[in-house]
């Protein structure tokens, strides 16, 4: 399995991190891996639910957007 480094980690943030570990009976290692797979799974869920709530809002770009498109590529 491939390693990944994180340089320059503030102290707060390794500290609260350590702390969440201890609170959930994990090492930092593996804390920090529950948290990448989590964030790795939400990625597709995330965009789903953010596309939901545009189509729940009723979200338009309009026809200026359109425009503004069409003239910036017409001028290249």
């Amino acid at each position: 399995m491939p390693d990944l480094s994180i340089k320059n980690v503030p102290a707060e943030v390794l500290d609260r991190l350590k702390v969440q570990a201890k609170k959930n009976h994990r090492s930092l290692q593996g804390e920090l891996m529950t948290i990448l797979e989590g964030a790795a799974q939400q990625k597709g869920s995330s965009l789903e639910a953010l596309h939901s709530r545009i189509t729940e809002l009723g979200v338009r770009t309009g026809s200026e957007s359109v425009k503004f498109v069409r003239e910036d590529r017409d001028a290249r």
